[in-house]
Order: C-alpha cells, then structure tokens, then sequence
C-alpha cells in the first residue's frame, strides 16, 4: 500500500503547514498532511490556545478538513516536528486516526534534519478503542 503514496510530496505539505502553527506556549511547532483516495492531501498544523486543553493538534485539524470536506479513508499521514528523533502522533491523535483509518495506515514522522520514522496505526495503537465496543 505506502509504495504508491507520494511521501515527498506528504512530507513537503507538512513542512510549509507546519510553519503557520501557532504553538508560542509549547513552542512545538508541528506539520502535518493526509493523503486521501482522491489523490488530494488535506494539511493541517497544531493551534494552541492559552487555556491548554483547547489546543488541538496538527494531526486532528488535518482529519478535520478531510471529513469537512467529504473525504474518504485516509490513505497515508505524514507528520513534520523540529526534534532530535522524529516523533510519532499523540495517543489523542492516534484515536482520532483510528475513527477513520484501518490499523494498516501507514504514518511517517520527520524531523527538519530528515530523519523519519515509520509506523502503521495499527503499531501505534493496537488496542484502540473502536466502535466495535459500543
């Protein structure tokens, strides 16, 4: 599946979104963009806000638009941090992928050096909570 994404592509949408992240309390300024089936990638970047627990991370705004804009299943999610190592999604934001993604979604994170790291979803959240529970 991920040999057909076009991962510099993903990669250098998440880099120029990540640069509008507003993030002045974290100072964690992250990119992210979703390949959908369409062949359109949706970006999003994190937003912070003074009362902390209304931030919303770039991840969970670049799903937003999707579903906003009548996307289907994600395809593959790519994910920009400024760290030493590249960093994987939050547990929030792993939830969130697993609302609209199968476990084998391929997600990869760089780092502004281009060291990157690989996961399916499945790997970062393989007990997820799903709809199968309700």
């Amino acid at each position: 599946m991920s040999t057909d994404i076009p991962w510099e592509s993903l990669f250098e949408a998440a880099t120029k979104v990540r640069e509008r992240a507003h993030a002045p309390y974290s100072r964690f300024p992250v990119g992210a963009a979703v390949l959908y089936a369409d062949g359109v990638v949706e970006t999003g970047c994190n937003v912070e806000n003074s009362s902390y627990g209304l931030s919303a991370c770039a991840e969970r705004n670049a799903l937003a638009f999707g579903v906003a804009r009548g996307r289907g299943r994600p395809l593959a999610v790519a994910i920009v941090v400024d760290t030493p190592t590249p960093c994987p999604p939050c547990g929030m934001c792993r939830q969130v992928m697993m609302e609209f993604a199968p476990k084998e979604l391929p997600v990869r994170s760089r780092n502004l050096k281009g060291d990157e790291a690989r996961y399916s979803l499945g790997e970062l959240l393989p007990h997820a909570f799903t709809s199968d529970f309700l």
